[in-house]
């Protein structure tokens, strides 16, 4: 891929950041990847978790030089924007942050995202001064690749269960933004209220909200609340994984072909990829 190419997917993408909302779901294959692109979608995400299901690994456990690989599969898969789900940038410490940054922007990524959560069950976040160095450490990567590639600043209180996890989160993303983290992101607010107020809380700077259950909020009900973006992190992978379960047990369980209703017809998914494959 020409660096022009990669410069002309990112201007898109920090555009699709100005103004409206939209959603950019998280392919885990080249073939998610077009399928998604032939619907219709302006910008894809990876997801970490929906890769490492696929390797067979649970998430967090794939390494920094697999998922660059994965990430770099998926940006050279499609002609979008990508967005990284980079996890907490695959080290602790901020030099170890920048270096494998500037090495996911090789990769021709639009966006990545770096998150504060440690892997540590006795102490899931990293403390906001270094949650921040970590951060600041992202940005100065980022910006000294000369690329216009947008920072993605994750709080993850909701997840982790901390007892105060709108406020931590709210002061996490506002320190975040300042130090230099484009977009903002808490995923696990599902509360309108709650959506509401992280929008409010850090004004300007756009705001992810994740999409992982059908909560009965749909896309002009967050669109309404403030939100700019929308991604669905590894739902769509498990909800294909939740078919291939389902058919899986009631062959095992019952000896029975029933989960094979509703299955993709053979006939569109073969017919779309020949097509596909030709026409890029």
């Amino acid at each position: 891929m020409a660096t022009t190419d990669f410069t002309a997917r990112r201007a898109a993408f920090r555009k699709l950041h100005e103004s409206g909302c939209f959603v950019i779901p998280n392919p885990w294959d080249i073939g998610t990847a077009r399928y998604l692109r032939h619907l219709g979608f302006q910008a894809l995400a990876t997801s970490s978790a929906g890769f490492a299901f696929s390797r067979g690994l649970p998430d967090a456990d794939v390494s920094c030089d697999a998922m660059l690989s994965h990430v770099a599969e998926i940006v050279a898969s499609v002609d979008l924007p990508v967005n990284a789900d980079f996890e907490s940038g695959y080290a602790d410490d901020a030099e170890g942050v920048a270096r494998n940054v500037r090495r996911c922007v090789e990769a021709g990524v639009a966006g990545l995202s770096i998150e504060d959560s440690t892997s540590d069950p006795s102490k899931p976040l990293f403390d906001l001064p270094v949650a921040v160095e970590r951060m600041r450490a992202a940005r100065a990567a980022i910006d000294s690749s000369g690329q216009n590639v947008i920072l993605v600043g994750r709080a993850e209180c909701f997840l982790v269960g901390h007892p105060d996890a709108l406020k931590e989160s709210i002061r996490r993303l506002q320190a975040y933004s300042e130090a230099g983290a484009d977009l903002l992101y808490a995923p696990g607010v599902r509360e309108r209220e709650d959506i509401r107020a992280i929008v409010a809380a850090v004004s300007p700077k756009p705001v992810n909200v994740l999409m992982s259950a059908n909560t009965g909020l749909k896309v002009p009900d967050l669109a309404a609340l403030g939100v700019r973006r929308i991604s669905v992190g590894s739902s769509l992978a498990r909800a294909a994984w939740g078919g291939f379960v389902r058919a899986a047990k009631a062959i095992a369980e019952e000896g029975s072909f029933a989960g094979f209703d509703g299955a993709a017809p053979f006939a569109e998914l073969n017919g779309f990829f020949r097509d596909d494959f030709k026409k890029h």
